[in-house]
């Protein structure tokens, strides 16, 4: 019996068949995925798309529309879209709560579908928030009809380029905005603070505010409510924008609570603090404590405390917005207590050597009107007060000795040659238009005491004081020789309850100022400023 031998080697064809077949099996399969993919697509949209807007609703309470809205579930689950608008309780008398250019969100797919909507990040462009201001019974309107809430936790959020405004109940009055750079928060969801980092933008010094902290829990019946806690830190803050200082201000501290009443403490340091009238740098250091209202920027010092080299003043205020509605006013009721008098002079003296020194007390108002307001801080600044120096020597030699000269022949010791310093030097002020007014100016040495009226340009250095000068010794005391002899007739008329009583002026520069007799002149009252319309 023939037996026939198989061939050993391969059939042509038998190998192929399953390697083809299994290539058509991958490619159903992925055709079927694919098919699903889109089913799921088309019937996810929809279904994102409402949880989106209820999410929404619930979070914000208000009007919610949502343009483009688009799902890729690979790589991953992406969700992408533009132009979200919410309006805060559906009003439309003021710019929408939210606005969004751009959005885009990851998430797995049981993070869309799932309890709570969990979302792994969130991307927004053209980001801006309008806190409106609160509407005349609103939380009674709201009563009871809270739409259902959704649960949603994001694991992060980040948006660039944000913008926040303040809406002001006035709708004639400017917004109070802050451009936010760069904004990163974590972890947000329901009842919860968020954690967040930003770089705001800030106008005027201009410069950079980088801000770490918490931010949250939202409240929907009003959103400036919602707490806030946070450090901050400012640097290469340039006051030069300001005309008439200038400086480098760098500032750190702290603020917490609701928007619309942040507790802040913090402090400043400006190595080169300069009022450019003056023009000698000075090291500024201060601490603060206020109470801010971040719906207008408006600020309440209590109170600030400032070192001027040597010397501190101790500030209660505040900072409100111009009536103008550009820039801030500054009003402030300043103390100082042991201060050197020196120290304060140097802001606004030229030169190199401050005109006196001394220990000063001083109470004064402080009004400083926003820079829009048009001049530099010294034609702006207004003040009302009173001081007293002690131990108060001028520095100018020519200054010292007619004080000196006067002192001796008030105490009829005319070749005398002694520099005594002034006992007391006080008075009220009143500074408008970087011009000084004094009243009740008086001071004594020994022999003599001055009383004068009158004022001093900051600018132009110029004197003008008028008043009288009472003295220990008889005007024939006073000289030597045969004036002496022809004055003696004359003691008795001039002497009054024990003293001599002699009308002067001081006139000139305050480097060469000129001392003299008034006789001749009328009673002095020293002429008044235009008044401001902010007294």
């Amino acid at each position: 019996m023939d037996r026939r031998q198989e061939p050993s080697g391969p059939t042509p064809g038998r190998g192929k068949r399953p390697i083809r077949h299994w290539v058509y099996g991958v490619g159903a399969v992925v055709a079927l995925l694919l098919v699903g993919a889109t089913l799921v697509g088309i019937y996810a949209r929809p279904l994102l798309h409402a949880r989106a807007l209820a999410m929404l609703r619930s979070r914000f309470q208000g009007q919610v529309e949502i343009g483009d809205f688009h799902i890729q579930l690979f790589p991953i689950p992406t969700v992408t879209g533009s132009a979200i608008v919410v309006r805060h309780h559906g009003r439309t008398d003021v710019p929408p709560l939210i606005e969004i250019r751009e959005f885009s969100a990851t998430a797995s797919f049981t993070g869309l579908l799932g309890q709570p909507l969990h979302i792994h990040t969130v991307h927004l462009q053209g980001l801006v928030i309008h806190f409106p201001p609160k509407e005349p019974g609103e939380n009674a309107k709201l009563a009871g009809s809270s739409p259902k809430d959704v649960p949603v936790l994001i694991d992060e959020l980040v948006a660039d380029d944000a913008e926040l405004d303040m809406l002001p109940a006035n709708p004639a009055k400017p917004t109070h905005q802050f451009l936010i750079h760069q904004l990163a928060m974590r972890h947000l969801g329901r009842g919860r603070a968020a954690p967040f980092v930003a770089v705001l933008t800030n106008p005027a010094p201009p410069g950079e505010i980088h801000v770490r902290g918490d931010f949250g829990p939202w409240q929907p019946d009003d959103p400036r409510t919602t707490p806030l806690a946070a450090t901050y830190t400012f640097d290469h803050a340039d006051l030069s924008v300001f005309k008439g200082i200038a400086g480098i201000l760098a500032s750190q501290g702290k603020f917490a609570g609701p928007l619309d009443q942040l507790q802040v403490e913090g402090k400043t340091t400006t190595p080169d603090f300069t009022v450019t009238s003056g023009g000698h740098p000075m090291m500024l250091q201060t601490e603060f404590s206020a109470t801010v209202d971040g719906t207008n920027g408006d600020t309440l010092l209590h109170p600030v405390i400032a070192h001027l080299l040597g010397s501190t003043l101790i500030c209660n205020g505040k900072v409100i917005k111009a009536a103008s509605g550009k820039g801030r006013d500054v009003l402030l009721d300043v103390t100082a207590r042991n201060a050197r008098i020196e120290d304060l002079l140097r802001l606004a003296v030229k030169t190199a050597q401050p005109p006196m020194t001394g220990t000063v007390n001083l109470d004064t108002k402080f009004d400083l009107p926003s820079p829009y307001e048009g001049g530099e801080v010294l034609d702006r600044l207004q003040l009302d007060g009173k001081f007293g120096i002690g131990d108060m020597q001028f520095t100018s030699p020519e200054v010292r000795g007619k004080v000196g000269n006067l002192s001796e022949r008030a105490q009829g010791r005319p070749n005398d040659h002694e520099d005594d310093p002034l006992s007391q030097l006080r008075g009220d002020f009143r500074l408008r238009r970087a011009i000084i007014t004094l009243r009740d100016l008086g001071f004594q040495v020994a022999g003599a005491k001055v009383e004068l009226d009158g004022s001093y340009g900051l600018r132009s250095e110029a004197l003008d004081f008028h008043g009288k000068v009472q003295l220990q010794a008889k005007p024939s005391q006073m000289v030597t020789g045969f004036k002496s002899d022809l004055l003696r007739p004359f003691d008795h008329f001039l002497r009054k309850n024990g003293v001599t009583e002699l009308p002067i002026k001081v006139t000139g520069k305050r480097d060469h100022p000129d001392f003299g007799l008034d006789f001749h002149g009328k009673q002095h009252h020293p002429a008044q400023p235009q008044s401001s319309q902010r007294q």
